[in-house]
Protein backbone atom coordinates (compact mmCIF):
# COMPACT_ATOMS: atom_id res chain seq x y z
CA UNK A 1 0.00 0.00 0.00
CA UNK A 2 2.85 2.41 0.72
CA UNK A 3 4.34 2.09 -2.75
CA UNK A 4 0.94 2.91 -4.20
CA UNK A 5 -0.22 5.66 -1.86
CA UNK A 6 2.90 7.37 -0.49
CA UNK A 7 3.85 10.67 -2.16
CA UNK A 8 6.34 9.90 -4.98
CA UNK A 9 8.86 12.26 -3.36
CA UNK A 10 8.85 10.00 -0.29
CA UNK A 11 8.86 6.60 -2.00
CA UNK A 12 12.41 5.96 -0.82
CA UNK A 13 10.99 5.76 2.70
CA UNK A 14 8.32 3.11 2.20
CA UNK A 15 8.02 0.96 5.33
CA UNK A 16 9.22 -2.60 4.78
CA UNK A 17 9.34 -5.94 6.60
CA UNK A 18 12.68 -7.51 7.49
CA UNK A 19 14.32 -9.64 10.15
CA UNK A 20 16.66 -7.72 12.42
CA UNK A 21 19.09 -10.61 12.03
CA UNK A 22 19.47 -13.05 9.13
CA UNK A 23 17.53 -15.93 10.63
CA UNK A 24 18.26 -17.21 14.12
CA UNK A 25 19.89 -20.31 15.60
CA UNK A 26 17.63 -23.15 16.69
CA UNK A 27 18.63 -22.57 20.32
CA UNK A 28 17.19 -19.07 20.09
CA UNK A 29 14.10 -20.27 18.23
CA UNK A 30 13.42 -22.74 21.04
CA UNK A 31 13.35 -19.88 23.56
CA UNK A 32 10.19 -18.74 21.80
CA UNK A 33 8.55 -22.13 22.19
CA UNK A 34 4.79 -22.02 21.64
CA UNK A 35 2.23 -24.60 22.72
CA UNK A 36 2.54 -26.38 19.36
CA UNK A 37 6.34 -26.35 19.10
CA UNK A 38 9.04 -23.85 18.15
CA UNK A 39 7.43 -20.48 17.44
CA UNK A 40 8.49 -18.67 14.26
CA UNK A 41 8.87 -14.98 15.05
CA UNK A 42 7.50 -12.55 12.46
CA UNK A 43 9.67 -10.01 10.65
CA UNK A 44 9.85 -6.44 11.97
CA UNK A 45 8.50 -3.32 10.32
CA UNK A 46 11.30 -0.90 9.39
CA UNK A 47 11.59 2.65 8.10
CA UNK A 48 14.94 3.87 6.79
CA UNK A 49 16.76 1.13 8.72
CA UNK A 50 14.97 1.80 12.02
CA UNK A 51 12.46 -0.65 13.58
CA UNK A 52 9.07 1.02 13.86
CA UNK A 53 8.06 -0.80 17.05
CA UNK A 54 10.09 -0.59 20.24
CA UNK A 55 9.49 -4.19 21.24
CA UNK A 56 11.52 -6.70 23.24
CA UNK A 57 12.07 -10.29 22.18
CA UNK A 58 9.76 -11.53 24.93
CA UNK A 59 7.02 -9.17 23.78
CA UNK A 60 7.58 -10.21 20.18
CA UNK A 61 7.11 -13.84 21.19
CA UNK A 62 3.82 -13.04 22.91
CA UNK A 63 2.62 -11.07 19.87
CA UNK A 64 3.66 -13.88 17.52
CA UNK A 65 1.65 -16.47 19.47
CA UNK A 66 -1.39 -14.21 19.61
CA UNK A 67 -1.09 -13.52 15.87
CA UNK A 68 -1.05 -17.26 15.15
CA UNK A 69 -4.12 -17.72 17.33
CA UNK A 70 -5.88 -14.85 15.53
CA UNK A 71 -4.46 -15.48 12.07
CA UNK A 72 -7.81 -15.81 10.34
CA UNK A 73 -9.13 -12.54 11.77
CA UNK A 74 -5.93 -10.70 10.88
CA UNK A 75 -6.19 -11.94 7.29
CA UNK A 76 -9.81 -10.79 7.03
CA UNK A 77 -8.91 -7.40 8.47
CA UNK A 78 -6.66 -6.56 5.53
CA UNK A 79 -9.48 -5.82 3.09
CA UNK A 80 -12.89 -4.23 2.94
CA UNK A 81 -14.45 -7.55 1.93
CA UNK A 82 -12.93 -9.14 5.04
CA UNK A 83 -14.24 -6.39 7.29
CA UNK A 84 -17.71 -6.59 5.78
CA UNK A 85 -17.80 -10.39 6.03
CA UNK A 86 -16.82 -10.24 9.70
CA UNK A 87 -19.44 -7.56 10.35
CA UNK A 88 -22.14 -9.69 8.73
CA UNK A 89 -21.09 -12.68 10.81
CA UNK A 90 -21.31 -10.71 14.06
CA UNK A 91 -24.42 -8.71 13.22
CA UNK A 92 -22.59 -5.38 13.08
CA UNK A 93 -24.27 -2.79 10.85
CA UNK A 94 -21.58 -0.08 10.79
CA UNK A 95 -17.98 0.29 11.87
CA UNK A 96 -15.50 3.10 12.50
CA UNK A 97 -12.11 1.95 11.18
CA UNK A 98 -9.06 2.95 13.20
CA UNK A 99 -5.35 2.60 12.31
CA UNK A 100 -2.82 0.01 13.44
CA UNK A 101 0.72 0.29 12.06
CA UNK A 102 0.06 3.77 10.69
CA UNK A 103 -0.32 5.06 14.25
CA UNK A 104 3.27 3.99 14.94
CA UNK A 105 4.59 5.65 11.79
CA UNK A 106 3.06 9.02 12.66
CA UNK A 107 4.43 8.87 16.22
CA UNK A 108 8.10 8.50 15.25
CA UNK A 109 10.44 11.44 14.90
CA UNK A 110 11.84 10.85 11.42
CA UNK A 111 15.04 12.25 9.96
CA UNK A 112 13.13 13.62 6.98
CA UNK A 113 10.88 16.62 7.75
CA UNK A 114 7.26 15.97 6.87
CA UNK A 115 7.64 12.19 6.63
CA UNK A 116 5.16 11.49 9.44
CA UNK A 117 2.60 13.69 7.69
CA UNK A 118 3.36 11.87 4.43
CA UNK A 119 2.56 8.54 6.07
CA UNK A 120 -0.68 9.98 7.45
CA UNK A 121 -1.71 11.29 4.03
CA UNK A 122 -0.92 7.95 2.36
CA UNK A 123 -2.84 5.96 4.99
CA UNK A 124 -5.83 8.27 4.69
CA UNK A 125 -5.91 7.89 0.88
CA UNK A 126 -5.70 4.11 1.23
CA UNK A 127 -8.48 4.13 3.82
CA UNK A 128 -10.68 6.23 1.53
CA UNK A 129 -10.40 3.57 -1.17
CA UNK A 130 -11.11 0.80 1.34
CA UNK A 131 -14.23 2.53 2.71
CA UNK A 132 -15.49 3.36 -0.80
CA UNK A 133 -16.62 -0.25 -1.25
CA UNK A 134 -19.49 0.38 1.19
CA UNK A 135 -19.44 3.90 2.69
CA UNK A 136 -22.75 3.35 4.47
CA UNK A 137 -21.16 0.62 6.61
CA UNK A 138 -17.44 1.44 6.65
CA UNK A 139 -16.67 4.82 8.19
CA UNK A 140 -13.14 6.15 8.22
CA UNK A 141 -11.27 8.11 10.87
CA UNK A 142 -8.45 10.10 9.27
CA UNK A 143 -5.19 9.70 11.15
CA UNK A 144 -3.49 12.92 12.27
CA UNK A 145 0.29 13.32 12.44
CA UNK A 146 0.84 15.80 15.28
CA UNK A 147 4.03 17.50 14.11
CA UNK A 148 2.70 20.49 12.19
CA UNK A 149 -0.57 22.29 12.98
CA UNK A 150 -1.18 23.30 9.34
CA UNK A 151 -0.78 19.70 8.16
CA UNK A 152 -3.05 18.55 10.97
CA UNK A 153 -5.76 20.83 9.62
CA UNK A 154 -5.15 19.50 6.08
CA UNK A 155 -5.63 15.93 7.28
CA UNK A 156 -8.80 16.89 9.15
CA UNK A 157 -10.06 18.62 6.00
CA UNK A 158 -9.45 15.40 4.06
CA UNK A 159 -11.75 13.59 6.50
CA UNK A 160 -14.39 16.23 5.92
CA UNK A 161 -14.07 15.84 2.14
CA UNK A 162 -14.64 12.08 2.50
CA UNK A 163 -17.74 12.68 4.64
CA UNK A 164 -16.03 10.79 7.44
CA UNK A 165 -17.32 11.39 10.96
CA UNK A 166 -14.00 11.51 12.81
CA UNK A 167 -10.26 11.88 12.97
CA UNK A 168 -7.94 9.90 15.24
CA UNK A 169 -4.97 11.16 17.28
CA UNK A 170 -2.49 9.53 19.60
CA UNK A 171 -2.61 10.66 23.27
CA UNK A 172 1.18 10.69 23.78
CA UNK A 173 3.44 13.72 23.91
CA UNK A 174 4.60 14.16 20.30
CA UNK A 175 7.55 16.39 19.39
CA UNK A 176 7.57 17.48 23.03
CA UNK A 177 3.96 18.72 22.88
CA UNK A 178 1.04 17.44 24.94
CA UNK A 179 -2.29 16.77 23.27
CA UNK A 180 -3.72 20.13 24.35
CA UNK A 181 -0.66 22.21 23.42
CA UNK A 182 -1.69 25.72 22.24
CA UNK A 183 0.44 25.26 19.10
CA UNK A 184 -2.16 22.82 17.79
CA UNK A 185 -5.16 25.09 18.49
CA UNK A 186 -5.94 25.54 14.74
CA UNK A 187 -6.58 21.80 14.49
CA UNK A 188 -8.93 21.70 17.46
CA UNK A 189 -10.70 24.83 16.18
CA UNK A 190 -11.24 23.20 12.79
CA UNK A 191 -12.67 19.99 14.25
CA UNK A 192 -15.01 21.90 16.54
CA UNK A 193 -16.15 24.27 13.79
CA UNK A 194 -16.85 21.51 11.26
CA UNK A 195 -18.35 18.92 13.60
CA UNK A 196 -15.55 16.35 13.31
CA UNK A 197 -15.35 14.02 16.28
CA UNK A 198 -11.83 13.35 17.59
CA UNK A 199 -10.97 9.79 18.64
CA UNK A 200 -8.02 9.42 21.02
CA UNK A 201 -6.35 6.04 20.57
CA UNK A 202 -3.10 4.67 22.01
CA UNK A 203 -0.93 1.81 20.71
CA UNK A 204 1.78 0.07 22.77
CA UNK A 205 5.45 -0.16 21.72
CA UNK A 206 5.54 3.12 19.78
CA UNK A 207 8.80 5.06 19.45
CA UNK A 208 7.52 8.06 21.35
CA UNK A 209 7.03 8.99 24.99
CA UNK A 210 4.68 6.41 26.51
CA UNK A 211 3.64 5.72 30.08
CA UNK A 212 5.57 2.84 31.61
CA UNK A 213 8.30 2.66 28.96
CA UNK A 214 10.78 4.29 31.35
CA UNK A 215 10.49 1.38 33.79
CA UNK A 216 9.12 -1.73 32.03
CA UNK A 217 10.13 -3.80 29.01
CA UNK A 218 7.58 -6.65 28.95
CA UNK A 219 4.47 -6.40 26.79
CA UNK A 220 2.57 -7.56 29.88
CA UNK A 221 3.40 -4.30 31.69
CA UNK A 222 3.70 -1.90 28.77
CA UNK A 223 0.32 -2.83 27.36
CA UNK A 224 -1.25 -2.59 30.81
CA UNK A 225 0.13 0.93 31.33
CA UNK A 226 0.07 2.63 27.97
CA UNK A 227 -3.58 2.44 26.97
CA UNK A 228 -5.45 3.68 30.06
CA UNK A 229 -2.71 5.87 31.56
CA UNK A 230 -1.95 7.75 28.34
CA UNK A 231 -5.69 8.34 27.93
CA UNK A 232 -5.95 9.69 31.47
CA UNK A 233 -3.26 12.26 30.80
CA UNK A 234 -4.67 13.11 27.36
CA UNK A 235 -8.02 14.00 28.92
CA UNK A 236 -6.25 16.00 31.61
CA UNK A 237 -4.23 17.90 28.99
CA UNK A 238 -7.38 18.91 27.11
CA UNK A 239 -8.93 20.06 30.39
CA UNK A 240 -5.94 21.97 31.77
CA UNK A 241 -5.06 23.61 28.45
CA UNK A 242 -8.55 25.09 28.24
CA UNK A 243 -9.34 23.26 24.99
CA UNK A 244 -12.66 21.98 26.33
CA UNK A 245 -13.51 25.31 27.94
CA UNK A 246 -12.71 27.26 24.76
CA UNK A 247 -14.52 24.89 22.40
CA UNK A 248 -17.73 23.63 24.04
CA UNK A 249 -18.94 22.11 20.77
CA UNK A 250 -15.82 19.89 20.41
CA UNK A 251 -16.52 16.14 20.71
CA UNK A 252 -13.80 13.75 21.90
CA UNK A 253 -13.86 9.96 22.41
CA UNK A 254 -11.34 7.95 24.42
CA UNK A 255 -11.10 4.50 22.88
CA UNK A 256 -9.59 1.05 23.45
CA UNK A 257 -8.58 1.61 27.05
CA UNK A 258 -11.68 0.46 28.89
CA UNK A 259 -14.14 2.76 30.63
CA UNK A 260 -13.94 2.01 34.35
CA UNK A 261 -10.84 4.16 34.91
CA UNK A 262 -12.73 7.28 33.87
CA UNK A 263 -15.06 7.13 36.88
CA UNK A 264 -12.15 7.20 39.33
CA UNK A 265 -10.22 9.76 37.26
CA UNK A 266 -13.14 12.21 37.16
CA UNK A 267 -13.81 11.71 40.85
CA UNK A 268 -10.17 12.46 41.67
CA UNK A 269 -9.95 15.45 39.37
CA UNK A 270 -13.19 16.89 40.78
CA UNK A 271 -12.91 16.15 44.48
CA UNK A 272 -9.17 16.16 45.13
CA UNK A 273 -7.74 18.51 42.52
CA UNK A 274 -10.40 20.98 41.35
CA UNK A 275 -11.98 21.30 44.81
CA UNK A 276 -8.63 22.27 46.36
CA UNK A 277 -6.37 23.51 43.59
CA UNK A 278 -8.62 25.13 40.99
CA UNK A 279 -7.12 28.57 41.59
CA UNK A 280 -3.91 27.42 39.94
CA UNK A 281 -5.71 26.74 36.63
CA UNK A 282 -8.53 29.26 36.95
CA UNK A 283 -7.83 30.91 33.58
CA UNK A 284 -8.39 27.73 31.60
CA UNK A 285 -10.51 25.44 33.83
CA UNK A 286 -13.81 27.06 34.74
CA UNK A 287 -15.74 24.04 35.99
CA UNK A 288 -15.15 20.57 37.50
CA UNK A 289 -13.49 18.28 34.92
CA UNK A 290 -16.42 15.83 35.06
CA UNK A 291 -18.63 18.54 33.57
CA UNK A 292 -16.39 18.78 30.51
CA UNK A 293 -16.54 15.01 30.10
CA UNK A 294 -20.30 14.83 30.38
CA UNK A 295 -20.75 17.82 28.06
CA UNK A 296 -18.31 16.83 25.31
CA UNK A 297 -16.88 13.31 25.63
CA UNK A 298 -17.64 9.64 25.34
CA UNK A 299 -15.60 6.53 26.06
CA UNK A 300 -15.31 3.03 24.64
CA UNK A 301 -15.59 -0.03 26.86
CA UNK A 302 -13.89 -3.39 26.43
CA UNK A 303 -15.46 -6.77 25.71
CA UNK A 304 -16.03 -8.51 29.04
CA UNK A 305 -15.28 -5.39 31.09
CA UNK A 306 -16.83 -5.55 34.60
CA UNK A 307 -19.05 -3.01 36.35
CA UNK A 308 -20.61 -1.64 33.16
CA UNK A 309 -23.90 -1.07 34.98
CA UNK A 310 -22.19 1.03 37.64
CA UNK A 311 -20.08 2.89 35.07
CA UNK A 312 -23.21 3.79 33.10
CA UNK A 313 -24.87 5.02 36.28
CA UNK A 314 -21.92 7.25 37.13
CA UNK A 315 -20.87 8.58 33.73
CA UNK A 316 -24.31 8.75 32.14
CA UNK A 317 -26.37 6.55 29.83
CA UNK A 318 -25.12 8.35 26.70
CA UNK A 319 -21.40 8.16 27.55
CA UNK A 320 -20.38 4.57 26.72
CA UNK A 321 -20.03 2.87 23.35
CA UNK A 322 -18.82 -0.58 22.43
CA UNK A 323 -15.83 -1.36 20.22
CA UNK A 324 -15.01 -4.87 19.00
CA UNK A 325 -11.32 -4.08 18.30
CA UNK A 326 -11.50 -6.34 15.21
CA UNK A 327 -9.12 -7.72 13.98
CA UNK A 328 -6.60 -7.02 16.74
CA UNK A 329 -4.99 -9.74 18.82
CA UNK A 330 -6.04 -8.36 22.21
CA UNK A 331 -9.55 -9.80 22.29
CA UNK A 332 -11.43 -12.95 21.46
CA UNK A 333 -13.98 -13.21 18.68
CA UNK A 334 -17.06 -13.15 20.90
CA UNK A 335 -17.02 -9.49 22.02
CA UNK A 336 -20.48 -8.66 20.72
CA UNK A 337 -21.89 -11.81 22.30
CA UNK A 338 -20.34 -10.74 25.62
CA UNK A 339 -22.11 -7.38 25.45
CA UNK A 340 -25.45 -9.03 24.69
CA UNK A 341 -25.07 -11.01 27.93
CA UNK A 342 -24.59 -7.90 30.08
CA UNK A 343 -27.13 -7.70 32.92
CA UNK A 344 -28.48 -4.35 31.73
CA UNK A 345 -31.83 -3.24 30.34
CA UNK A 346 -32.71 -3.33 26.65
CA UNK A 347 -32.65 0.47 26.61
CA UNK A 348 -29.09 0.51 27.92
CA UNK A 349 -28.04 -2.24 25.55
CA UNK A 350 -29.35 -0.22 22.63
CA UNK A 351 -27.53 2.85 23.91
CA UNK A 352 -24.08 1.25 24.19
CA UNK A 353 -24.35 -0.81 20.99
CA UNK A 354 -25.90 1.80 18.67
CA UNK A 355 -27.47 5.03 19.91
CA UNK A 356 -24.44 6.57 21.63
CA UNK A 357 -22.02 5.88 18.77
CA UNK A 358 -24.32 7.14 16.02
CA UNK A 359 -25.18 10.24 18.03
CA UNK A 360 -21.55 10.97 18.83
CA UNK A 361 -20.35 10.36 15.26
CA UNK A 362 -23.39 12.05 13.68
CA UNK A 363 -24.11 9.07 11.45
CA UNK A 364 -27.44 7.34 10.79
Amino acid sequence: MWEKYLDPRLRGFCPYLAYQERGEPLSQRMIGQGPDGPLPLPPDLFVDGVPVLNVSRGAKTAIAQAAIDRGRALARGGSSSGHLADMRQRGIDAALLLPSYASYLVAMEHKVPGLAAGYADAYNRWLADLCASDPSRLHGAAIIARYDADKMVEQARFALEQNWPAVVVRPNPIAGRLLGDPTDAPFWNFCAEHGLAVAVHEATHARCASTGSDRFTSRFSLHACSHPMEQMMAFLSLVESGTFERLPQLRVAFLEAGAGWMTHWLWRLDKLEYARLSGEVAKTVKRPPSEYFRRQCTIGFEPGEPLIQETLNWLGLDKLMFGSDFPHIDHDDDGVADVLKLPISRERLSAVLWDNATRFLLIE
